[in-house]
Parts: structure tokens; C-alpha cells; sequence
């Protein structure tokens, strides 16, 4: 909501805006922040990251005036307009979709009313014309329109309480942007929205006339938007200049660095040792002083390691040769026809990737593909093997009151995992929750460490068959980097709705893509080789001569259409370097079997053997090598003006 404390802000790159200064606040025994500063200039683009519960919407509850800190200070520049996206919004559930919306203007709307009211001779008029005209109250409506038509928000008359997560998280961003504030706070903005969706957005904040602190998760959304990251950590707030690859480069250099000097302290403290216990016998003042020292240094705190934590889904079992067919499939709902005519045949190891725009009918096909929605048209078959297991994070609820172990126990002491079992206990700390905490209740978590929980929870049932409807709303980093090695190692079937693009490039083998109109298509490959795909199809092409399209000569000067590489071997392209230098390295250690004086003494009866695989590996490297030049001559071709 946005919030207006004065005059208005002059847009001036050199301006502060806000300063948040050694803010520190503790939950019982777990301190969130200590000492975290941040300054916010005008035309700052702020990312911020962190691990889940490392105080990132805290921080933004503490600038945006929700929550009070235990000490610290924030100042904010007279005049400051802000708007901010909480991640649970905060409003009656009679109120319409509208009304919620219009209260992020409030500010706006009632400069607009005093206007209205006025007689006609007042002498307010026009100082109130040129507050309306500063803060552009008059194309307020026109922002609203905008907001919601892009945001994909819900009808404007339909009440809170009828919505659901996802819709109230994008009436919550709609009502953040439309005061077109001098600073916007943004908590996890890109949950549930469609890939379209967040392009626009990013578009818009890229267009931002203010500043903005975005708390995101999503590695693309910070490369397009950020020119600094604002990373949490240990409860204090470093700041990295550039996007989201820049900061890697930066951290991962501190981090280094951080080691190194760790690794000097643990040298010092033990030569020191070494020395003390010689026990010198005269105990002069720089012995007193080397003493002193010893202690100060061994009382400083190392730096801060990141909790260990490996991810894991149970292993599956066995697939038949049939997973799951769809055969001619179509789908009806409330009188509009979502699929048509969908032929599909899953098998294992896929890894499918479902997107498009909120309302096409994805979590349907997901519905479709478990069983639990029957098809209109077509049918469905799922082969005696196949066991799902359906991650909705939007239908499983945890108890508030309940602590983390009785959560993902519910009642046992272990879960099976592949041929034994695995304790509850070593399984939450598998999934980054320290053992310490795993006796506390849910209510204390973060919301980014509820969603952990609940991967958890739903992980630990096994399956063959995953079916995953947006798994990545609210993980951290690290998270979704564990997820997706998981999804990488994991030998059965996975079917994943997601917006993440970065998640579904790095996930999947293959996109099933909801394009409007009934469209569904399937695309081999990750998402931006689908969206490659799409953009040749719907380029506006000029039409080939008739004679070029029945297949006759072109005509002299026409250029005959080059072909690129496929998905496929796009990846082969990539991984060739290393496929010849493995078969290379084979290659030489049969050699150097032969090398060997006591080859004969040792390797005798396998020599017939051992010449014939080296004959076979030798043939490798050079059908690598010839694999090489002809898609390496491919690429070049296709690149070439």
C-alpha cells in the first residue's frame, strides 16, 4: 500500500531516500538481525537475497513501517512515497477486488475527492491542481486499468475471501505499483505469476522513474531489473553493485576471502598455542602482550557457514513401459474449451515442463495426466507401475501449532528410502533445517521455510511419477539450486508447472506450452529453446517464391535457408569436449597398459582382449572428432550474417 508522509520526492540519482541503520530484532533465542544497514538512493534497483528465514521480509516489514526493530534506526526523506507488497495481504475478506486495489492510491484518490468538493471559488484550487499534477493522481484509474490487465488480476468486483493465493498475491502487487510511488518494497513479487506477466513487470521496473527493493528468488527477474543485490547474511546486509551474475562473482570473491582470513586466524592461534604451552619462563610485558592477544583472537567469531543440506527425493521405483498416454485429449470447463485434440506419452526420464498464462487450463492437465480430472474428449491411460506423487503446496496445509518433526512424522519415526529407511530427523536436516530448530513450531518459520517444510512433507511419500505445481514459490537460492540437482539425479517421471525460467532451462528435457486459443504444444528441449521455436513460428516471414517452395532451383542471389542445430545437439555441441577427452584418456591408459615391462606377467591372458579395446577407443576419438567438425560446422554456418 502505498504511503505518502509529506512533499513531494525531487528524482535525483544522488538523493537518500531511506536509511536503515544497525537494525537489529530477535525472535526468542534466534537473533534476525544484528547491526543490518542499508541505504536506498534514488534510482537504485535493489535485489535482495538470502537463505530463508535470514530476515529479508523482516527487514522489509521494518522499513515499510510494519514492524518496529529491537534497535536501529530508519529515516526516510521527507515526502517519501511508498508502496509495499507483504507477502499476505492484509485486508478484510469483504473486501472487492477494486476497492483493494483503489486503497494502494489512497493518497491520490483523496487529493481527487478535496478537488471535486471544492466551491468554485475557493482559493485551494489551485495549490490542490498542482498536488494532484505532482503525484499524477489524474491518470490514477488509467494506472489501475493497466496494472490489472497486465497482472492478470481478478474481476474487480469479486471479493477477497473468494480468492485464491495466487490471485490475492496479484491483487497485493497491483494495489503496491498503482500510487506510482518514489519507492517500492517488493516481497517475492513474481510468485504466482505467468511468465508474461513478469516480463511486463520487469519491463515496468526497468521503466521505474524511483527506486525499488525487490526480495526475489528469481535469477532472471534479478539479471533483468537489479544494478545492485543487497544480499542477508548472518543477520547483516552486504551490498554488491551490478545484477545477479555480478553478484555471484562478487560474493563468492568475499567468501573466499573470508576463508582465507579464517584460515590465517586458525595458523596464528596455532602457533600461539604452541607457545604458551612451552611456558616461557620469563613473563615480560610482550609475553603478556602475545598472551593477550592469543585470547582476543580466539574469541573471535569465524565467519558465518552456510547450514549443510543435500536435498533428496526417495528413490523411485521401476516404471513400465507405459507411464502415463494421453490419447486425443480435450478439456471443457465452465463452458470454454481449454484443450483440443493433446497426444502425449510420458516415459521415464522425461522431465516436462508445463507453462503459459494463469487460466489456460495447466493445473487441469496436471489433474488430467493424475487421474483426478477426467477428460472431456480423448482419453487417459497409466501403466500398473506408475505411482504419483503430487506436490500442491496450494492443498496441503501445515498446523501452525504443530513443531517441524511432528509435521513430517505424522506419527512415524523413519520413512522408507529405496531398500531401507531413513530417520525423520537426519531427513529434516537433509531438507537445511538445523536440528536445533527441529522441536520448534511452524508458526515461528518464515514463509520461504514453510514452503521448505511442506516439500518435505510431500517428498518423503516416494513415487516414480512426480507431478509438481509451482514447487519453487518461496524457496531461497539454495533451495532451488538443491531442487533442481534432485530433479536432475531423479530416474523416474517429472511433470512441473512452473514461471521460473532459469528452473525450467536448467530442469527440463521437454515444454508443453499452453499458447492460447485452445493451443497446447510440446516442444523438445529446455524453455528458451521453446521460446526460440515460437518466435520462428509466429515470425512474420516473407513467403518464399512458388518455385522455392515445389522444390526448383532457387534464383541467383537468393540465399538457400541454412538449418540450425537442434535441441539436441545444441547439448551434444557442448558436452563434445569432454566426451573426447575422456575417450582420449582411455585411449592412453590401455597404452599404458602396454607400456608397462610387466604387461605380460600381469595382463597376458586379457592381451587379445585389451588390443581389441584399444582399437574400439581409438575409433571413438576419431568418430568424436568427425562428430565435432560437422556440428561445429553447423553452428558456424548458421551464425554467419
Amino acid at each position: 500500500m502505498a504511503k505518502r508522509t509529506g512533499f513531494p520526492v525531487p528524482q535525483d540519482p544522488n538523493i537518500t531516500l531511506l536509511d536503515a541503520s544497525e537494525l537489529k530484532l530477535r525472535f526468542n533465542e534466534h537473533e534476525v538481525l544484528k547491526e543490518a544497514s542499508l541505504t536506498i538512493r534514488s534510482g537504485d534497483h535493489l535485489g535482495m537475497v538470502g537463505r530463508n528465514g535470514c530476515g529479508k521480509s523482516t527487514f522489509l516489514k521494518i522499513v515499510a513501517g510494519r514492524t518496529q526493530p529491537d534497535g536501529g534506526r530508519v529515516t526516510a526523506r521527507a515526502g517519501l512515497v511508498t508502496g509495499y507488497l507483504p507477502q499476505d495481504l492484509d485486508v478484510p475478506d469483504t473486501a472487492s477486488v477494486l476497492e483493494t486495489i483503489r486503497a494502494g492510491a489512497a493518497h491520490q484518490y483523496e487529493l481527487l475527492d478535496e478537488y471535486e468538493s471544492l466551491p468554485a471559488d475557493s482559493g485551494r484550487q489551485s495549490e490542490l491542481e498542482q498536488q494532484i499534477a505532482t503525484a499524477d493522481a489524474w491518470n490514477v484509474e488509467m494506472r489501475i486499468e493497466t496494472a490489472m490487465t497486465h497482472l492478470n488480476a481478478p474481476s474487480e468486483d469479486r471479493l477477497i475471501g473468494t480468492l485464491s493465493g495466487g490471485e490475492k498475491r496479484r491483487v497485493a502487487l497491483c494495489r503496491a505499483i498503482v500510487a506510482d510511488p518514489d519507492l517500492l518494497l517488493l516481497d517475492e513479487p513474481t510468485n504466482h505469476l505467468d511468465t508474461d506477466s513478469i516480463e511486463w513487470m520487469a519491463e515496468y521496473l526497468n521503466k521505474f522513474h524511483g527506486a525499488f527493493l525487490v526480495a526475489t528468488h528469481d535469477r532472471y527477474f534479478l539479471d533483468a531489473i537489479c544494478n545492485h543485490i543487497a544480499e542477508v547474511q548472518a543477520g547483516r546486509i552486504f551490498r554488491h553493485k551490478g545484477n545477479y551474475s555480478d553478484y555471484l562473482e562478487t560474493s563468492l570473491a568475499r567468501m573466499e576471502n573470508e576463508q582465507a582470513l579464517e584460515l590465517k586466524r586458525k595458523r596464528y592461534l596455532r602457533r600461539e598455542l604452541d607457545w604458551i604451552r612451552r611456558g616461557p619462563k620469563a613473563r615480560t610485558t610482550k609475553a603478556k602482550f602475545r598472551v593477550e592477544k592469543f585470547h582476543s583472537i580466539k574469541n573471535t567469531q569465524p565467519p558465518d557457514g552456510e547450514l549443510s543440506m543435500d536435498l533428496i527425493i526417495p528413490p523411485p521405483g521401476q516404471l513400465a513401459n507405459r507411464v502415463v498416454d494421453l490419447i486425443n485429449v480435450g478439456l471443457e470447463l465452465g463452458g470454454k474449451q481449454l484443450i483440443d485434440g493433446f497426444d502425449f506419452k510420458f516415459e521415464a526420464g522425461m522431465r516436462i515442463g508445463v507453462c503459459g498464462r494463469n487460466g489456460l487450463g495447466k493445473t487441469s492437465l496436471l489433474k488430467i495426466v493424475l487421474g483426478q480430472l477426467a477428460p472431456t474428449a480423448g482419453s487417459r491411460k497409466a501403466g500398473v507401475l506408475t505411482q504419483f506423487n503430487y506436490v500442491d503446496q496450494e492443498r496441503v496445509q501445515l498446523d501452525p501449532e504443530k513443531t517441524l518433526l511432528e509435521e513430517v512424522a505424522e506419527g512415524a519415526d523413519s520413512i522408507p528410502f529405496g531398500n531401507g529407511k531413513l530417520a525423520i530427523r537426519a531427513y529434516l536436516q537433509r531438507f537445511g533445517f538445523d536440528p536445533k530448530r527441529i522441536n520448534m513450531r511452524v508458526k515461528s518459520l518464515s514463509g520461504g521455510e514453510k514452503s521448505r517444510l511442506l516439500l518435505a512433507r510431500i517428498l518423503k511419500h516416494g513415487g516414480n511419477f512426480l507431478v509438481m505445481d509451482e514447487p519453487t514459490n518461496d524457496l531461497d537460492l539454495p533451495t532451488l539450486r538443491l531442487l533442481e540437482e534432485a530433479l536432475l539425479a531423479f530416474t523416474g517421471c517429472v511433470l512441473v508447472v512452473s514461471h521460473d525460467r532459469y528452473f525450467l532451462n536448467r530442469v527440463c528435457t521437454g515444454i508443453v506450452a499452453f499458447e492460447g486459443d485452445r493451443e497446447v504444444v510440446y516442444n523438445e528441449g529446455d524453455y528458451d529453446y521453446y521460446r526460440q521455436k515460437l518466435a520462428e513460428r509466429t515470425s512474420c516471414l516473407p513467403k518464399r517464391p512458388e518455385a522455392t517452395r515445389l522444390g526448383n532451383k532457387p534464383s541467383q542471389g537468393t540465399k538457400p535457408k541454412l538449418r540450425k542445430l537442434t535441441w539436441k545437439e545444441r547439448n551434444e555441441l557442448e558436452g563434445m569436449e569432454a566426451a573426447i577427452l575422456n575417450a582420449e584418456e582411455e585411449v592412453a591408459r590401455i597404452e599404458g597398459l602396454f607400456a608397462d615391462p610387466e604387461f605380460h606377467s600381469t595382463h597376458g591372458p586379457q592381451a587379445g582382449e585389451l588390443t581389441k579395446a584399444l582399437k574400439s577407443a581409438k575409433q571413438q576419438v576419431a568418430s568424436l572428432y568427425t562428430r565435432w567438425e560437422e556440428l561445429e560446422k553447423i553452428r558456424t554456418e548458421s551464425e554467419q550474417p
